[in-house]
């Protein structure tokens, strides 16, 4: 009776082996994509909209058999690393990356970050998607990086053109963080504003991040009442307590920004007070998305407990890289085949209705295509939410 059962035990683990080294033949290859971009801090949304889009999306990818790429099938794995705003880190993110044989990255999500892995990502064939708007990132003799969102020297006079139409706007002030990223969006939303003929009535006054205290620094830019104030390069941390200290020293005009926003810390940091202030959304509208679209965010707050309006936006860049080594799987390890397919490259964008396409832009910024193609969204936020004010496009 024993040598019976250890017989059966013996059988059921062979059986068990066999099944077991079957399975893991029919597993996928996996395929990395990596993120380095920051997820703690005063900016951390920005990361965390990028990280949690990626690991969604491949996520679903993965449930649903995988992404076929050529004759292969992958499973899409998600290798993230927060640089923490700090581009020694940022860095040692990319350097991480090329260690494990990643050619795609997504991210860094600031100027400094993306500026300083350059020299990583070209010297070890990877193509990176920075949230970053320094044009010489995309314009040649760089070639690696591609812009994926909206820049706001492109959206900047889109905001500025519609609020001067619609609401008289005449005059704008300006107010910076003291870092490099808002002041350079600072430098090019004065460009922008007086190439349309507003009147800049202010634009020195800076304040330092970690500021918890903002009336003395907004109190110089109130006395000049401007008809809108723009907050450059503003972080969501930040955004809700200027918002809070100009409504409460008595400014009525309006407040945008170019950068994206979240909702949810808007609510929590300045409540009503926030109503009215413009930001650039996520790349869709109730309108605009599609089923592929409204399932995404389905699973994305099913995955998190709660959903960023920004990843309308961030959901893109993975997207393009999976559909650009499709249509080429010998880029799959060489970026160079990747650079060349992007000139002619065109597929069904699956998370807009219509005929939507997917396609990389920005011959009229850099002179190449070194950008994806996603509507600019303005938004308004209001009562908790952001609604629409306005959709238009970047060439």
């Amino acid at each position: 009776m024993q040598r019976r059962s250890l017989m059966k035990a013996a059988l059921t683990a062979a059986t068990l082996t066999a099944f077991g080294a079957t399975a893991a033949f029919a597993e996928n290859p996996v395929l990395k994509i990596g993120f380095v971009g920051v997820t703690s801090g005063p900016a951390a949304a920005w990361g965390i909209s990028n990280q949690r889009s990626m690991e969604a999306r491949a996520a679903w990818i993965n449930e649903t058999g995988g992404y076929t790429i050529g004759d292969t099938t992958y499973d899409i794995e998600i290798v993230s690393f927060d640089d923490q705003k700090d581009p020694k880190r940022a860095i040692a993110g990319m350097e991480k990356m090329a260690q494990e044989g990643i050619h795609y990255v997504v991210g860094p999500n600031v100027d400094d970050g993306a500026a300083a892995v350059r020299p990583v990502a070209e010297s070890n064939g990877i193509m990176y998607f920075p949230y970053a708007f320094p044009k010489e990132l995309y314009q040649a003799p760089a070639s690696n990086a591609v812009l994926g969102m909206v820049a706001n020297y492109q959206s900047g006079p889109a905001i500025y053109k519609y609020l001067m139409e619609n609401e008289g706007v005449k005059t704008v002030a300006f107010i910076a963080a003291n870092e490099s990223d808002p002041l350079s969006q600072r430098d090019g939303g004065v460009e922008a504003a007086e190439a349309l003929g507003l009147e800049v009535v202010s634009a020195s006054v800076t304040y330092q991040v970690d500021t918890t205290d903002f009336t003395p620094v907004l109190t110089p830019v109130m006395r000049a009442q401007p008809d809108l104030l723009v907050l450059s390069g503003v972080s969501p941390a930040n955004a809700p307590q200027l918002i809070r200290s100009a409504r409460e020293l008595g400014f009525q005009g309006l407040i945008s920004t170019e950068t994206a926003q979240d909702a949810g810390v808007l609510a929590e940091g300045a409540g009503d007070l926030a109503n009215g202030f413009i930001s650039v959304g996520g790349a869709s509208t109730p309108e605009l998305a599609s089923p592929m679209m409204n399932e995404f965010v389905q699973r994305y707050t099913d995955m998190f407990g709660e959903y960023n309006d920004e990843s309308n936006t961030k959901v893109y860049a993975l997207e393009y890289i999976l559909e650009t080594l499709k249509a080429d799987p010998s880029a799959i390890t060489d970026v160079d085949a990747f650079q060349a397919t992007m000139d002619t490259f065109e597929a069904p964008n699956p998370y807009m209705n219509g005929d939507a396409k997917l396609r990389y832009v920005g011959m009229s910024s850099f002179g190449q295509r070194r950008q994806v193609a996603v509507p600019l969204v303005v938004n308004v936020y209001q009562d908790g939410a952001f609604e629409t004010l306005f959709v238009a496009e970047v060439d």
